[in-house]
């Protein structure tokens, strides 16, 4: 009997659901995940400098699945990858340098590479071979002392088609994955995030607890999760959100997640993400808003470490009131941008405590076992 309990009891400890990893700010990252290793993007470094005609590039075929994963190489390509620097690899790279208003070399010059590296959205920006950074609808003026027309491009973008919520569907319910263990700390963040896009359109989010009913369902999962988008573990491609009515949200467990905002100045260098900058984004997509080329707005693709950002700019609010109208009590200003985000909670705190590296739980486990087996060995 004895043995069964501790059976029971060291399989519900190591094989209970992994749950994503969440600090309370910068500081209780501990110093070993501060300069985590990234994924294999850190190595696209090496091809600075490359360019059209070189041959036999060594791995020069993954910087090709990199541009095919994000729509810069047609999907019809798959399979044929070699390390050349050939003719499909120059287009992937003049389109991507134009939609990041980057100098169009065609080469993988120091600027583009260090874009490339970015962490990122996993959703692609181009798709079926169109640009989303550059397809912002055209609006006219007319200039009466001049009798001429002058035109302005908005940069907010749309999914093929335009696909968006429809209008007898404004009030939205979301729901969390039950298999993450969340504390209210972490879901707040999510409140947050979708207050700022209630904040300037007719829509509302209301938190359910039933996962297989919600309008928007979030989840934090790692690689291969069964939607055809495996994520790749620290930084790299931080989420992803398919387009209305969809309404799946998905988050790569393996970040280490900033949850307060409260973001310290070391940690440019180490692999955190702000945890509400990268919800806002991926609200904009759930809602049907594409990549933006301006870096300043929400929509924009890329975010680096240690950066928070979660103000709608002026392109978001006008690209999101063109698929659901303006809130009536809009005035300019969101304010859920004011709202206090360094509430903690001592669940969160346990939380950042606990994670610590995989080795050193590994013995806290196998230590915690040994005494739960050394007491229960003893008793009558």
């Amino acid at each position: 009997m004895r043995f069964c309990v501790f059976g029971f009891l060291s399989f519900f400890l190591i094989a209970s659901p992994t749950s994503a990893w969440f600090f309370p700010n910068s500081t209780a990252i501990p110093p070993s995940l501060r300069n985590t290793t990234r994924v294999f993007w850190d190595a696209f470094s090496n091809f600075t400098g490359c360019h059209h005609g070189q041959k036999n590039v060594d791995g020069l075929y993954r910087l090709k699945k990199y541009f095919q994963r994000f729509g810069y190489i047609p999907e019809t390509f798959s399979g044929n990858f070699t390390d050349d620097f050939d003719d499909i690899l120059k287009t992937a790279v003049e389109l991507y340098q134009h939609n990041f208003k980057l100098n169009v070399t065609g080469e993988l010059d120091a600027l583009t590479i260090k874009h490339i590296v970015i962490p990122r959205c996993g959703n692609p920006d181009v798709v079926n071979g169109t640009s989303l950074m550059h397809s912002g609808r055209r609006k006219t003026f007319e200039v009466n002392f001049s009798r001429k027309h002058l035109h302005t491009v908005k940069h907010y973008t749309f999914f093929p088609g335009e696909p968006r919520w429809p209008k007898n569907r404004r009030d939205l319910t979301y729901a969390f994955d039950p298999s993450n263990p969340l504390t209210d700390e972490v879901k707040s963040v999510f409140a947050r995030a979708f207050g700022r896009w209630s904040d300037v359109t007719e829509l509302n989010f209301t938190h359910s607890e039933s996962f297989k009913t919600s309008d928007i369902t979030i989840g934090f999962y790692t690689g291969d999760h069964g939607d055809g988008e495996p994520f790749d573990g620290v930084l790299g491609t931080l989420a992803h959100a398919f387009s209305p009515p969809s309404g799946k949200f998905h988050l790569d467990a393996e970040e280490n997640w900033v949850v307060s905002g409260d973001l310290n100045s070391f940690l440019s260098v180490t692999a955190a993400v702000d945890l509400e900058s990268v919800a806002v984004h991926e609200i904009g997509h759930l809602l049907g808003l594409g990549h933006s080329s301006v870096e300043e707005s929400i929509m924009y693709p890329t975010i680096t470490t240690g950066k928070r950002k979660v103000d709608l700019t002026n392109d978001d609010v006008e690209g999101i009131q063109y698929l659901y109208g303006a809130n009536p009590n809009y005035n300019g200003t969101s304010p859920s941008s004011t709202t206090n985000t360094r509430q903690r909670d001592t669940s969160s705190v346990f939380s950042a405590a606990w994670r610590i590296d995989g080795s050193l739980r590994s013995t806290i486990f196998s230590l915690l076992l040994s005494t739960v087996g050394f007491v229960l060995w003893f008793l009558p």
